[in-house]
């Protein structure tokens, strides 16, 4: 059934149109359609549909990852990339079964350690060579182009041990023989977070960006955060991926006030994070705003940022005729609402994302925040 979307706020578009029409392919048109059901979305914002770039979804595969519907669509998201869930030896599991049967689009970053994250931090996934199957992981790679976005690589000592950078520079250099960016996860050392910048190079992400942990934060000195400073000007690109264990109020704060500002806003849900301090991506985006980050980027950094990485329609795009349909509608409403970070400090937010619901193609879903 084709569909009218009526009585909405523009936001994160180029355009600002007042009504849009979706055919009866879930395409966008170009005019009205006769008899096509009208939704009146009652004055909330419209955007492109939400991202997460960072998810944990294989669930099943590994013991920390959440149901996909459970980061996607009933929390406002429509798109999203797990974030190295699996590695070469499971991720025909996480196709088969996660991304295949989803509404959401959902892609992946392939974890540099053949085992993934099976078993998160038990068993780490890169304490020796003999982790990392580096004939293998290409061949899943080429096998799989259309759904992998990238290569990730946990790069902090609870993972690698003494074995520092150098799994790092491996996926760096399969990111770099695949034409693929890397993502990497920056914390405690080793290695040093500035050992880390020291291989990146434009459209490689460092997620976690506003982590607190001592050794493992771009504001551990000022030479660091110029650091971080100049890698953002180059195209290296900074990720939040909140997380149980990396997302600090102050360094985001502080970064945001001295001029750094997030590519995406992201998640890093799984199961130790979502029933706090994670909850979605609404909090996520809520506690940006709240930390500085104005309305419009936040948008951005939740939308067409994210969503351009993994190759979905963007700003003027999502509107164009014979294009998809895949929108976000949702309220930023006044609240007075305690949240944590991923260090137990606390905050107040007075205003808070609310998603109303989301329309893929023809198929239009109701949604909520999931914070109390």
């Amino acid at each position: 059934m084709s569909i009218t979307l009526t009585n909405f706020r523009s936001a994160g578009f180029n355009a600002t149109p007042d009504r849009i029409f979706v055919d009866d392919h879930g395409l966008v048109a170009g005019a009205a359609i006769e008899g096509a059901q009208e939704i009146d979305l009652k004055g909330a914002y419209l955007s492109p549909g939400w991202c997460d770039l960072h998810v944990h979804v294989w669930h099943g595969g590994t013991d920390i990852s959440v149901r996909a519907s459970e980061a996607g669509r009933p929390t406002g998201v429509t798109a999203m990339a797990d974030a190295g869930s699996a590695g070469e030896a499971s991720f025909h599991g996480l196709r088969e079964y996660v991304i295949e049967p989803q509404s959401e689009t959902i892609k992946a970053f392939l974890n540099i350690g053949s085992i993934g994250l099976v078993a998160c931090n038990r068993v780490p996934e890169l304490q020796d060579w003999r982790s990392i199957d580096i004939d293998r992981t290409l061949e899943v790679i080429e096998a799989n182009r259309d759904v992998i976005c990238g290569i990730k690589v946990r790069a902090s000592g609870v993972i690698v041990g003494s074995w520092g950078i150098t799994p790092a520079k491996i996926a760096k250099r399969v990111a770099e023989m695949t034409n693929l960016p890397l993502m990497v996860h920056v914390g405690e050392p080793p290695p040093l977070i500035d050992e880390v910048f020291e291989i990146l190079t434009p459209g490689d992400i460092v997620t976690h960006c506003f982590n607190g942990k001592p050794a493992g934060s771009i504001r551990d000195t000022p030479a660091l955060f110029r650091m971080a400073q100049d890698l953002s000007a180059r195209g290296i690109l900074m990720d939040i991926g909140h997380g149980g264990a990396s997302f600090n109020f102050k360094t985001a704060r502080d970064s945001i006030a001295d001029g750094l500002r997030p590519f995406s806003i992201s998640t890093d849900l799984h199961k130790h994070s979502m029933a706090s301090p994670v909850y979605d991506m609404a909090t996520t985006m809520s506690k940006l705003l709240a930390v500085g980050l104005p309305f419009e980027d936040v948008i951005e950094a939740s939308t067409n940022a994210p969503r351009g990485l993994l190759g979905l329609s963007v700003a003027a795009e999502g509107l164009a005729p014979g294009t998809r349909a895949d929108f976000t509608a949702f309220d930023l409403a006044d609240a007075e609402i305690e949240v944590l970070d991923s260090q137990h400090n606390a905050m107040t937010m007075d205003k808070v994302f609310e998603p109303r619901g989301t329309l893929l193609g023809t198929d239009w879903q109701l949604a909520a925040r999931r914070l109390p």
